[in-house]
């Protein structure tokens, strides 16, 4: 049986070129970046040449990124270490609708600690009207939170537009960038945001390395008292191995970038064209053209996510049906919800999403496999024989 991997937004592989710098800091250079000795030293070298090659990635300073553990802890000490900062002009927070757990969470914490929290609205496609945001904000309003990209449908928000908006009225405005850093073309500047969050497992670097850039300046409360690593603001013995992983990985898709876009893109819009061609009652989630090169993401009617999962793993295909943190949840997507879709119909939904090892025979194999899984799925779904018989009425 073929084996295809298309649950790439939950984790990248490791590139061997990533293993290999990170190898000997998990072996013979164990040192500890806050020591004074040459072990230590080595260490703390090999962090800040990290350090460097991130902020190349995104076009920033060395000096403005902050190494966490995390995409969801970068968003969190985003959110709440910036509104926290800023609490004595305003405690008014703006987010999206389509935003990650980790800052919807954060924002409905942060509701507890006497703070508003306005949620902006989205379109069909998933995608935040800069107008919307303007209209929400107020005297109060101290920080805006929008996503860059949703790796659950795929689409590109216009968060060039929405800074602008937020820095002419005087109000910080924080990215969640962890499904786009890496995958596409990201530039702090040219972006103008005050935050944005990343992390290496998205591009082929290891799990538990992830950054924040905070632009120079800014102010942010520390969420991890007790050290003065990355400059007092996060304290905690560094993760020297994961750091150096990050930095290769950073270095690599900067030099790759474009190559991976160029070999994934016919990809994905090949299982963009075909799979509704092949199976009927198929909805494409995201914007059709603004969106993500390794994503395509559908709602197949009538039947349930996690029914097609087990019946494409039997077939040796993994997917997923929405973001990773919430995977397991078994209920349906609020990004969906947000658009629009239906409950029923959201509980349908699938993502596949693809790596430069993906080839055009691994997506002729899923177009092959799935329509048989749909079929059988339907014969046992009391809500199609439901819309035959109305259909037949």
């Amino acid at each position: 049986m073929r084996k295809v991997y298309l649950d790439h937004i939950a984790a990248t592989p490791l590139d061997t070129r990533v293993f290999d710098v990170m190898l000997p800091f998990l072996k013979e250079k164990y040192g500890n970046p806050q020591s004074l000795h040459s072990s230590g030293q080595e260490a703390l070298a090999a962090v800040e040449e990290s350090r460097e090659k991130v902020a190349q990635l995104i076009n920033s300073e060395a000096s403005e990124i902050f190494f966490t553990s995390s995409g969801s802890e970068s968003n969190n000490f985003a959110l709440k270490g910036l509104a926290m900062a800023r609490s004595s002009r305003g405690k008014h927070i703006v987010i999206s609708a389509v935003e990650h757990q980790s800052i919807l969470q954060s924002a409905k914490n942060m509701e507890k600690l006497g703070f508003t929290v306005s949620i902006v609205p989205v379109d069909k496609w998933g995608m935040v009207d800069p107008d919307d945001v303007k209209k929400t904000i107020t005297r109060e309003t101290i920080l805006v939170s929008v996503l860059l990209a949703s790796s659950e449908v795929g689409t590109i928000e216009p968060v060039g537009e929405i800074a602008r908006i937020c820095r002419s009225q005087n109000v910080l405005f924080f990215t969640d960038a962890v499904a786009a850093v890496g995958n596409i073309p990201v530039d702090v500047k040219e972006l103008g945001v005050d935050g944005l969050s990343l992390a290496g497992n998205q591009f082929y670097g290891p799990k538990g390395s992830a950054a924040l850039f905070i632009k120079a300046g800014t102010r942010i409360f520390s969420l991890i008292d007790g050290g003065i690593q990355e400059g007092g603001r996060r304290a905690g013995t560094e993760n020297v191995a994961g750091i150096v992983g990050l930095g290769k990985a950073a270095d690599i898709a900067k030099k790759e970038m474009n190559q991976r876009t160029e070999k994934l893109n016919p990809l994905r819009d090949m299982l963009i064209q075909q799979l509704p061609q092949k199976i009927d009652h198929v909805i494409l989630t995201g914007h059709p053209e603004k969106r993500l090169p390794f994503q395509a993401s559908f709602c197949i009617e009538f039947i349930e996510g996690e029914a097609m999962l087990l019946s494409l793993d039997m077939n040796g295909i993994a997917a997923s049906s929405g973001s990773a943190c919430t995977s397991r949840a078994l209920k349906a997507s609020h990004v969906l919800l947000a658009m629009g879709i239906s409950h029923a119909v959201a509980q349908g939904s699938l993502v596949f999403s693809l790596i430069e090892e993906t080839t055009s025979k691994d997506i002729s194999y899923l177009l092959e496999v799935f329509p048989p899984v749909v079929e059988r799925l339907r014969k046992m779904s009391p809500l199609y024989s439901k819309y035959l018989e109305e259909k037949k009425g």
